[in-house]
């Protein structure tokens, strides 16, 4: 299927039956970005679990198949919804070590020391995947946790063929691969890159897994396991500590909501920057109708919320455990009518002519899954261990490939990280901190529908979450939304970044005449999963990014 051009997104709208929810069969859908993951996610379903628990499994098993991506020694966010009606955020995010501060990344002269928050384990925050698991399991869910990793396990055992992508992203961070004993000996293949079909198995994270599966998230954060991870992370030169380990705890926060149009949007709270901005973006496209103007006007207006969202996010999102966020001023419909109100209807605004961030002197690779049980729970979950295989370092005998999340907080505020995202005070360094990250799980709501979405991407994922959320306004059809060409701004740098096919030739000179600076990209980016929910007709829907090689299924309640 090719992509749609954003001109359509005003346009492609569906069209509901006559059906009444009773009327039709009971089903539950799943989309990830691997159809092993899928697959673990269906076979904890059949067996009598809910969408909590496929939950489990699919981040288990996406752990062992999407180490580039993602896995236990990394963290996220998982945005669940109960058939009750209620919305919880369970907040994953990995944690600075105690022995953290402010300038660990800087050298004698104050200038960041290139590569330091990003390779080795110096780089790794403290994991918040294994305490998720094990809190999903016990509050939420209504298996067994060493039922739910059943699938992971099998996995790690058996081991699973790598395709070019694994291949893509193996060599692209072989250098660094390389530099942990124990990295290589599992990710690589004599030491090289493996060969599309080669085997991978994991069986030190087999074992780790069913050290989980026996006794939860103690088996990973205290006891021996946790002496092996502070060991070899000590001795390659990280500051872990068994305490760090011990102290972690997954934290259920309050979701962020707003509204675009009779849209409800729910996402995720700092410390991810997703939910605000989004909201805020939202609130400010609320004062147009985009279905009533031309494409380039539409894409100025949507660049402009895009700069204004990114800007208050540099400025003022951090760990609300640390620092003051003013969420009700960021989310409020007044705010985002002052920000609305200093666009010009033609013209760029240059960034630099926005306030500045106030900064004292001194990824891209993540995995989503959504899934919805036959009862109507459900979960939008976005997951990562920041860039491609993290930070490259396995502590030796535990299978487990440790995140480089310590990136995410601004090393130097006012200096960009790996993805060119400037950070002030608020994300600073602090020992047992949470840094600040892009991830946005979502639901979003109209009066028909319903729709857990959300998608890697780095710095991008916000604005392809508005873009997914858009089509969803408009009425697509689920292949439709996840397969839209996407365009981005994100404040610094001042230029608008989009996909082949996003912009023509003609839109792209009436924005250039407008101010503005483009630059299209010689690849795509993202890889957006998403589940819909036809409340008129009670049938789903799902459909995995064609950008990636995941799986959507529905599948139908058994008698």
């Amino acid at each position: 299927m090719r992509p749609l051009p954003l001109l359509l997104l005003g346009f492609a709208f569906l069209s509901c039956t006559s059906l009444t929810v009773n009327s039709a069969p009971r089903q539950a859908a799943i989309a990830t970005a691997h159809p092993l993951a899928t697959q673990a996610g269906v076979e904890v379903l059949r067996h009598g679990g809910n969408a909590f628990d496929a939950a489990v499994a699919i981040t288990a098993a996406l752990a062992v198949v999407e180490p580039y991506s993602s896995g236990i020694g990394g963290g996220g966010f998982y945005l669940l919804h109960q058939v009750n009606g209620k919305d919880i955020m369970l907040d994953a995010r990995e944690t600075a070590p105690l022995k953290a501060h402010r300038n660990m990344y800087l050298d004698g002269m104050g200038e960041v020391i290139p590569g330091a928050s990003i390779n080795g384990p110096l780089a790794a925050g403290i994991p918040g995947v294994p305490a998720a698991l094990d809190h999903l399991a016990n509050l939420y869910g209504k298996l067994p946790l060493k039922t739910s990793l059943q699938p992971a396990i099998r996995l790690a055992q058996n081991g699973f063929a790598i395709e070019q992508h694994y291949q893509r992203m193996a060599k692209f961070r072989l250098d660094v691969l390389h530099k942990s004993p124990a990295a290589t000996e599992i990710f690589l293949t004599n030491g090289e890159v493996p060969k599309v079909g080669d085997v991978i198995k994991q069986p030190d994270l087999a074992r780790t897994f069913q050290r989980i599966a026996h006794s939860g998230a103690a088996g990973f954060y205290r006891g021996e396991l946790a002496k092996q991870l502070v060991k070899g992370v000590q001795q390659a030169g990280g500051i872990w500590s068994m305490k760090d380990l011990a102290s972690y705890q997954v934290k259920e926060r309050q979701p962020v909501t707003g509204e675009y149009r009779g849209m409800k949007i729910t996402s995720v709270a700092p410390p991810s920057s997703g939910g605000v901005a989004l909201v805020e973006m939202f609130h400010i496209l609320a004062s147009y109708d985009l279905n009533k103007i031309s494409t380039a006007e539409r894409i100025h207006l949507l660049v402009e919320a895009m700069r204004r969202a990114y800007r208050d996010r540099a400025e003022y999102l951090g760990d609300t455990d640390f620092v003051k966020v003013p969420m009700k001023l960021l989310t409020s419909k007044d705010y985002a009518a002052g920000l609305a109100a200093g666009i010009h209807p033609d013209k760029a605004t240059p960034s630099d002519l926005l306030p500045p961030i106030s900064v004292k002197v001194e990824g891209p690779h993540t995995t989503h899954f959504s899934v919805m049980d036959f009862d109507g729970n459900r979960v939008s979950a976005t997951l990562s261990v920041n860039y491609p295989f993290g930070s490259c370092f396995v502590p030796p005998g535990t299978g487990v490939l440790l995140n480089d999340e310590m990136d995410d907080f601004s090393s130097k505020p006012g200096t960009p990280n790996v993805y060119g995202l400037v950070g002030a005070e608020a994300n600073a360094i602090a020992p047992g901190k949470r840094m600040l990250s892009s991830m946005s799980p979502s639901f979003i709501e109209t009066k028909n529908r319903l729709a857990a979405i959300g998608t890697p991407g780095g710095s991008r994922i916000i604005t392809m979450v508005l873009l997914g959320a858009l089509g969803f306004d408009n009425g697509m059809t689920a292949d439709n939304i996840v397969n839209l060409p996407r365009i981005h701004h994100q404040y610094l740098p001042d230029k608008v970044f989009y996909e082949p096919g996003a912009i023509n030739k003609d839109t792209a000179t009436q924005l250039q005449q407008m101010g503005y600076t483009l630059e299209q990209g010689k690849n795509t980016w993202g890889n957006m999963q998403i589940v819909i929910l036809d409340k008129t007709t009670g049938k789903m829907s799902a459909a995995s990014d064609q950008r990636g090689l995941g799986k959507a299924v529905v599948i139908q309640q058994e008698k």
